[in-house]
Parts: structure tokens; C-alpha cells; sequence
């Protein structure tokens, strides 16, 4: 295949190589001199493991050429990967004003172009950005129409710095963000030998998951240091430790509790994670992440609290009560706050859960129930249709 690439930094410059090392032809496009210099006598424009070789190598094969000229690579190619960066600005906002700029650079190519091209975004961008912007930009400038004069889609990049080249041989999947049929064809020509899942979604999906990505990463990052200066404040190994929490693979290093849902409760994470918190008051230890789950959790109860009052019904089902399915353990439970909340906003609560039964519940559990919602016997219900029916608005 023919392929542009716009921005020669590390993911640009290694996608050149890779392409063009599988049989690719690519032209290589960016706006800095000095890179297409270097690529073009065979040297890497990034210091990267592995790329002086490759780079040597893939330009004397003739599969690639560094042009600073928009208009000519989009002609002579079928597909072009935007790789250009998009850094914080100073407001913590993102800069895309190079993205923009690519953007109309390449409507403007596009408009003298005869035949379909596909434009994919690698540049990490805040969802709603390709198909609210960019392809905006794109319709303007060439006159013509996406999805049939042309194709925009996203594919989040997954390569690490100091990696690259393996991670682009060995991705942990491969996301491809499109609304036609076409673009995700021509990519799959591109990934599809690779060893690892192809998984098309939408263009909002995989602009989100490339944040959420990054964001779980860098709380991993957090958790394992923060758990590290607690450790070593109580004389305890933070490598020992780490090692054992990583060899849960049930729940630790899983896809466990990694399910949008309501917030958590019950009788140890909330009371573990306030003695944490006084551990590491007592010992001046400083743990902002682990210190702030609590009252995160709390904000996801009173999300939910308004997402209810938004409804403007006034009587609501409750579908459980415990602080997850399976018990009838009601301690700590957040349906429990929100059925107290609810009731203090003077609403009509139907509730049901299996599970529950007050004339079984006992010690602290009994005691716990009877000082949160005293009345909790008057607002449960028999059986699940009968909160169907009565109630006007469901949260389960």
C-alpha cells in the first residue's frame, strides 16, 4: 500500500519504518527539516531501540521518501497517518493547533485528488475532536463528502518510548475507531497480520479508551508508589508486597471491579481505606490518591442521587439493598445511603432484594440497618413486580 505520514516524532517515525519494513511504500511528512534530512541519508530521526538499523535499512530498500510538500504525499498515497503531537497548553487544555493546521493542509489536498483516501488519526485527541472537528475541517477545505469522497477514523497508539518497535510488532490490540466499512478494511490490510485482537468500535470509543488507557496507567503507577511509601514508613518491603498483590490474577491483575457500576461499600473496603488513611497520618505520610477514594466513591453516590431528582418522580424502586448481590449484608452499603437520601427528600421508596429479610438480620448488621433507615420494614416489598408496578423510576 501507499501511505503518508504526517509528524516524524516517535510514533510517526516508527510507524514509517515498521510500515516500510513490511513491504509498504510511505512517505514521510513533517514540517522540521532536519528530520527528513536524517531519514532521508538513512538515520533515525528519534533515539529509539532498534531504529538506526531499521531505518538504514528500509531507506536503502526505496520503500520510503521525506517530502515537506502536503498536497503531493496525499496525492501519491491511498491512506495518511497523523501523527503530528498534541501537548497540554497552559491551561491544561489540549493544543491542537498543529493538528488543525494538518487538517486543512490535507482538505486542501484532498480537493484536487481524484479517487477515495483514508485519514487516520493517531494523535491522542479529547473525544468528540475527529468527527467535530476534524472532519469539519476536512468537508471545508476539499468540497467533498466524508464516507464518500473520502474516510476519517482513529486508531489509538499503544507504543511506549524506549519500546516502540515492540510494541508495534506486538500490541496489546488493535483498535480501529470508524463509520464505514472501507477505512476499516484498509487498515486491516495494514494491522490484520498481527498478533492480536483487530477490534473495530466507534470513533468516540476509541478516542475515549486511548484516555483511559493512559489514565489507569498512570494510577497504577500512583498506587504502587504511594502503597511503596507507606510500606517503607512501616519498615515492610514494598517489593515483597507488590510482588504478592501482583500475583492475584482474580481480582488484582484482572478485569475484576472494572465494570461501570455503582459505588462500593460493605463492611471492609470503606473501613480499610480510613484505617489506611490514619496509618499514614500517624506516620506523616503523604498519600493523595489513596486519600481521596472515599469521598470518590461518595461523589458516585450523589451522581446517582441526582440522576434520580433529574427524573422528577417521586416514587422510586429500589432493586437491592446489600452492598452487592449474593448477601444480605447491609453495612456500608451505598443503596442504603441513597435510600436513606432519598427518604429524607420526602420520596415514596419501594424496595426489593432477595436477599434481605429484617427478621433475619442480626448483630451488626441489625444495628447498622436500624440506625441508618429505621422504617426500612415499611418500604420493603414482596416480590419484584411489585415494584414494577408501583414505582415510577427504577435504580438497580
Amino acid at each position: 500500500m501507499n501511505i503518508s505520514i504526517f509528524g516524524l516524532g516517535y510514533v510517526g517515525a516508527v510507524s514509517l519504518a515498521c510500515l516500510a519494513r513490511d513491504g509498504h511504500r510511505v512517505i514521510g511528512v513533517d514540517v522540521d527539516r532536519t528530520k527528513l534530512a536524517l531519514i532521508a541519508e538513512g538515520k533515525t530521526p528519534v533515539v529509539e531501540a532498534g531504529m538506526v538499523e531499521l531505518v538504514q535499512q528500509v531507506v536503502a530498500s526505496g520503500r520510503v521518501a521525506v517530502t515537506q510538500d502536503t498536497a503531493q504525499a496525499v496525492k501519491d498515497s491511498e491512506l495518511s497517518l497523523i501523527c503530528v503531537g498534541t501537548p497540554s497548553a497552559p491551561n491544561g487544555s489540549q493544543d491542537q493547533s498543529a493538528l488543525l493546521r494538518i487538517a486543512a493542509e490535507l482538505g486542501a489536498a484532498m480537493r484536487e485528488k481524484i479517487g477515495p483516501h483514508v485519514f487516520v488519526f493517531r494523535s491522542t485527541v479529547v473525544p468528540g475532536t475527529v468527527e467535530g472537528v476534524l472532519k469539519p475541517i476536512l468537508e471545508r477545505e476539499s468540497g467533498k463528502t466524508e464516507g464518500v469522497d473520502f474516510h476519517v477514523c482513529f486508531q489509538p497508539e499503544f507504543l511506549r518510548e524506549g519500546s516502540s518497535i515492540r510494541d508495534y510488532d506486538r500490541p496489546p490490540f488493535t483498535i480501529v475507531g470508524a463509520n464505514h466499512d472501507y477505512p476499516r478494511e484498509r487498515l486491516r490490510e495494514l494491522y490484520g497480520h498481527l498478533p492480536c485482537e483487530f477490534i473495530s468500535t466507534s470513533i468516540p470509543a476509541a478516542e475515549t479508551v486511548k484516555y483511559c488507557c493512559n489514565n489507569f496507567h498512570a494510577l497504577k503507577i500512583t498506587f504502587a508508589n504511594e502503597s511503596a511509601r507507606l510500606c517503607e514508613a512501616l519498615g515492610v518491603d514494598p517489593f515483597e508486597v507488590m510482588d504478592l498483590v501482583c500475583r492475584d490474577t482474580q481480582l488484582n491483575i484482572s478485569s475484576a471491579y472494572l465494570k461501570p457500576g455503582f459505588a462500593f461499600g460493605g463492611s471492609c473496603l470503606p473501613k480499610d481505606l480510613r484505617a489506611t488513611a490514619y496509618l499514614a497520618k500517624m506516620r506523616d505520610v503523604e498519600l493523595p490518591m489513596l486519600g481521596s477514594i472515599l469521598a470518590s466513591n461518595r461523589a458516585h453516590l450523589e451522581h446517582a442521587i441526582a440522576k434520580i431528582a433529574a427524573t422528577g418522580k417521586r416514587r422510586i424502586g429500589l432493586i437491592g439493598l446489600s452492598f452487592k448481590t449474593g448477601t444480605d449484608d447491609l453495612r456500608e452499603s451505598p443503596l442504603v445511603q441513597l435510600a436513606k437520601h432519598l427518604v429524607g427528600e420526602g420520596m415514596q421508596l419501594l424496595v426489593y432484594d432477595p436477599n434481605v429479610h429484617l427478621s433475619r438480620l442480626l448483630g451488626a448488621n441489625r444495628r447498622y440497618i436500624e440506625e441508618q433507615v429505621p422504617h426500612l420494614g415499611q418500604l420493603m416489598r414482596p416480590d419484584l413486580e411489585s415494584v414494577a408496578r408501583d414505582s415510577e423510576c427504577r435504580w438497580a
